[in-house]
């Protein structure tokens, strides 16, 4: 079977996918669904503790919440017990019904290696082959899809095998992220070592990293042979990317639309959370991220940090539009 004729995961069969990763505290519906307006084809949500899912924590539970118009999507778990792992991925199945379920053995952040999960599994084969062999099995014939890392340092590279691994499980997509555990999300994301997991396995593989323009989408395909590429961190400033990727002949938005979809996504939040004040305090990070590549962005910066209405941002908006259309004169 060729990588794109597998029909669980119908998505590869028709295009070059384009994924929104799933990151901690930014991929949430709000935010997914302005990256679907703007052309993301594939969805995941943050990721999830199996063991808050196993133990019912209904906190958990709320980050599996999604919309219809998301899909496809998917529910990311991470956990290093297989038994708790294969017992939560069939009770997300049962509670919200997602397209496929993925394995996060990618995640650098200490709190998560610490409890044996995310890139922690990299350099403990067995443990993952038990996990990921666990999850398949429970929620069959669901697609079980998983994300790695290269490796979890320069001395211990071991994509390949771990790929060629989780194939013999039966995952039937990976995503590949070009970094090692011990890089984070600093240096460069290795292709190399993205390209050659592509070559090595039958299943669609999925580049992510250093993904900014579409000129590096269409480099890395040919470079690579990947089947999709995953947009993380460029998404967050610029959720228009999945645009101008799909059609380079876009313009990026003006800073007037730049500043509307900013905007919407305060609004938004504000009638999610139901109260003002404390939906726009949590989304001053978010703000923050929009900021990047944007004229005076320092300045934006330093506002951000202690707006509370949505009054005080459309102000914002409006000075800074008002401001950069002076330059142009």
């Amino acid at each position: 079977m060729s990588k794109i004729d597998n029909h669980s995961l119908p998505w590869f069969r028709e295009k070059f996918p384009l994924y929104l990763a799933p990151m901690a505290g930014v991929t949430d519906k709000i935010f997914r669904q302005i990256c679907k307006e703007y052309g993301a084809d594939v969805l995941t949500t943050e990721f999830v503790s199996a063991e808050g899912i196993f133990r019912r924590n209904e906190r958990t539970r709320e980050y599996l919440e999604f919309d219809e118009v998301e899909r496809p999507i998917g529910v990311q778990l991470f956990g290093g017990d297989a038994e708790h792992m294969a017992e939560a991925a069939k009770q997300v199945v049962d509670w919200v019904a997602p397209d496929f379920v993925d394995l996060n053995f990618g995640c650098p952040v200490n709190k998560v290696v610490a409890k044996n999960g995310g890139s922690a599994l990299l350099k403990d084969c067995p443990t993952l082959a038990r996990v990921a062999g666990a999850v398949v099995r429970a929620i069959s014939p669901l697609p079980t899809t998983a994300k790695i890392r290269i490796g979890w340092d320069e001395d211990s590279i071991n994509a390949v095998e771990i790929a060629r691994v989780l194939v013999d499980l039966g995952v039937q997509a990976l995503t590949v992220h070009g970094r090692t555990r011990a890089q984070g999300y600093s240096g460069e994301a290795d292709w190399n070592v993205i390209g050659a997991v592509a070559n090595a396995v039958s299943i669609p593989v999925i580049g992510n990293g250093d993904i900014s323009s579409p000129q590096d989408v269409v480099r890395r395909r040919r470079e690579t042979g990947i089947a999709g590429a995953m947009i993380g961190r460029a998404a967050m400033s610029a959720p228009w990317i999945f645009a101008q990727i799909k059609n380079e002949d876009v313009d990026p938005p003006s800073g007037r639309e730049k500043w509307n979809v900013i905007l919407r996504h305060c609004r938004l939040t504000v009638e999610d959370w139901g109260a003002e004040d404390p939906a726009i305090r949590s989304m001053r990070a978010r703000l923050m991220a929009y900021s990047k590549g944007m004229p005076e962005g320092k300045s934006l910066r330093e506002k951000f940090q202690h707006v509370s209405t949505i009054a005080e941002i459309e102000r914002i908006a409006d000075d800074h539009v008002a401001n950069c259309e002076a330059v142009l004169v």
